[in-house]
């Protein structure tokens, strides 16, 4: 039986003893390092993150489109990418003290719902790729959210969903309760710190608890959240008290704020267990707000109230899937999130696609300089490849829990010959493909579903015994539904389902909502590996960003694996690609490049190109050799707030 550590119990003494190796447990690797899982100022002293000392990352800046000058970090035994600073130094202070990527999951989860609401919540949904070094196995985490029991088809479109004529909730299908859906966050985190955490569970909670009742800076785009969503956020009395200062108006970027009732709902958790948040007090408070059915606003606006009830919280498991693994080029092998994601699909389709393409000799220009300019050749290859993975995601994709993949499934998606018919649609050298359709898997009556997806974040975490995690975790759109309860957000998760069940000719949809089931996502957390299987762990990978997540992911990997770039140029490369549409993205972020030629010429090629700037959070972490060293390299999205931590001063 492995040895717990209970840090939060020990003296001071005795906590300086166990994180310098001393506690007497060779099965637990403790750094003693003291200046690990701090940064490197610009006069080359270590800065502890949240110290508030001059070049701490987490003093709040204005949200900005881009930041200049980011360069890969290294590390040798462990490395926490997250996108924001505060959820980066919770998760590597774990990693510091001996604890696993899993665990270190748990603490940044915890912290990001303080942190970074308009992104995540502890009341929301998320999937998790781990790899165990020791069995060498994969496992897809499913921590989805799921619609109550009394949900139907109508649940998003219908306040008396057997009434035909009946009005669609208000103010909206998002500000009401019916988006509000069974969360699942905490159970994925509890079912995968069973099975590979070394530390207590009590003991991850800590550092949430500690900035939330001793206070933090609001960070940038936190602050920008509050006051363009302060309309909707006036109508929830305890957002209110959480965001809002006396005199009404929304608490700025920079402003020192607690959030006492987040500490009371973290003790809870910690002490109680993952149950607490879904049997009891919390989950009973989690039903009454989402029950609400007017606002705490002066007019007392009508909110359409959510059917979710004490049994749907009691109910909810967490699930293993089997990953979505595939080679690629023979020389690496891939594994992301199963459905009910459709990221990894698309994903894993689109690299099936472009192994029928030389891709190597199209990539960027001046690489060193940000990534680089993509090239015209590579934006328009990878982009007709993701046209076409999209097509057969908008048909084909659900919870498979109720709707089944075409064919023989997943294998029939990711046969090598479909995919090399696919490839065959596309022309190097011709023009766009544009709106497309799904290939031919089958006589399967579905509609299609383009229903977009929001407000995302994403971490990666390799800890010192070579296990490594890549999470993403949302409250979909920015603030989730504006209800809050117990200091953290209720998610508006139920409208990443389609709002019919049915498209206009009647035929359904495989993403409609059902009693049970859980929505359709795009999040797309990311292993890769050297070879035909786990083993030779490479990269770890993902990125928020809603329906376009597919293509972030995508580009870093090509990025990496196709064009060489290191880990940082990966994750700062102009994000580009394209749904099942007409247009392209051409991301306009970073300010500093010259991208008409790339726009022109993907024009020439028959492309509509969107410029417009493109909130990516891709954090990456690759093992790398270094000057014949082997090194831990960490990229974070220089479009958010993130950082790279690990052992040493970064």
């Amino acid at each position: 039986m492995r040895k717990k550590v209970w840090l939060w119990t020990l003296t001071p003494v005795a906590l300086t003893l166990a994180l310098s190796g001393c506690d007497g447990d060779s099965g637990l690797v403790v750094d003693n390092n003291a200046d690990s899982c701090s940064i490197v100022s610009s006069s080359g002293s270590a800065v502890v993150v949240g110290s508030g000392a001059t070049g701490d990352p987490a003093a709040p800046e204005a949200a900005s489109g881009y930041r200049l000058g980011y360069k890969a970090k290294q590390s040798s035994k462990y490395m926490v990418v997250a996108n924001t600073p505060l959820a980066t130094k919770a998760g590597c202070d774990v990693l510091k003290a001996g604890g696993t990527a899993a665990d270190a999951a748990v603490a940044v989860q915890a912290v990001l719902g303080l942190v970074e609401p308009q992104s995540s919540t502890i009341a929301g949904s998320a999937f998790m790729m781990y790899y165990d070094a020791a069995t060498k196995k994969v496992t897809a985490y499913d921590g989805r959210e799921a619609a109550p029991a009394a949900a139907t088809g109508f649940y998003l479109v219908r306040q008396d969903q057997a009434n035909a004529s009946s009005p669609a909730p208000v103010p909206s299908a998002r500000r009401s309760g019916r988006s509000i859906g069974v969360p699942g966050v905490m159970r994925m985190l509890d079912l995968a710190h069973k099975e590979h955490g070394k530390m207590q569970w009590n003991q991850l909670f800590d550092e949430g608890i500690t900035l939330a009742t001793s206070g933090y800076k609001i960070p940038g785009r936190m602050g920008d959240a509050i006051k363009s969503s302060a309309a909707s956020l006036a109508l929830d009395a305890n957002a209110v008290a959480a965001y809002f200062n006396a005199d009404g108006t929304p608490k700025a970027t920079g402003t020192i704020t607690t959030n006492l009732p987040y500490a009371q709902s973290l003790r809870t958790v910690a002490n109680g267990g993952a149950d607490a948040l879904y049997t009891g007090a919390l989950a009973e408070a989690i039903v009454a707000k989402a029950a609400q059915s007017v606002g705490d606003d002066a007019s007392r606006t009508p909110i359409t109230p959510s059917l979710l009830t004490v049994n749907d919280l009691k109910n909810y498991q967490a699930k293993k899937r089997e990953p979505v693994c595939t080679t690629y080029r023979s020389s690496y092998y891939i594994c992301t999130m199963s459905p009910p994601s459709s990221g990894g699909i698309a994903i894993a389709q689109a690299l099936g696609i472009l192994e029928n393409f030389n891709l190597s000799q199209y990539g960027p220009s001046n690489p060193t300089n940000e990534g680089g300019v993509p090239s015209v050749m590579g934006v328009h290859l990878v982009s007709e490849a993701e046209r076409l993975a999209y097509a057969d995601r908008d048909k084909y994709v659900a919870d498979t829990d109720f709707i089944p993949l075409p064919g023989k499934g997943l294998s029939s998606m990711l046969d090598k010959t479909y995919l090399n018919g696919r490839a065959a649609l596309i022309n190097p050298n011709g023009q766009s493909i544009g709106l497309t359709t799904a290939g031919n898997l089958g006589d399967v009556p579905l509609g299609v579903d383009k229903t977009v997806e929001h407000g995302t974040t994403h971490f990666s975490i390799v800890d010192a015994y070579g296990n490594v995690a890549s999470m993403t975790t949302t409250v979909e759109s920015t603030l989730g539904s504006y209800h809050m309860v117990g200091g953290f957000m209720l998610t508006n998760q139920l409208t990443d389902f389609s709002a019919q069940p049915a498209d206009t000719a009647g035929v359904p949809i495989a993403n409609r909502v059902a009693p049970g089931k859980r929505p359709r996502s795009t999040m797309a957390p990311t292993l890769v590996f050297k070879g035909t299987g786990p083993g030779d762990f490479l990269m770890a990978t993902g990125s928020p960003g809603g329906g376009n997540i597919i293509q972030y992911v995508l580009k870093t990997v090509v990025g990496a694996l196709d064009w060489g770039l290191d880990t940082q140029q990966a994750t700062s490369l102009v994000n580009f690609g394209a749904s099942n549409s007409a247009t392209t993205n051409v991301d306009g972020s970073n300010t500093s490049l010259d991208l008409t030629g790339l726009i022109a010429g993907l024009q020439a090629k028959g492309h509509t190109v969107s410029n417009a700037a493109q909130s990516s959070g891709v954090s990456s972490i690759m093992r790398v050799n270094r000057n014949g060293v082997p090194k831990l390299e960490g990229g974070v999205d220089p479009r958010r707030e993130g950082i790279v931590l690990g052992d040493g001063a970064l």
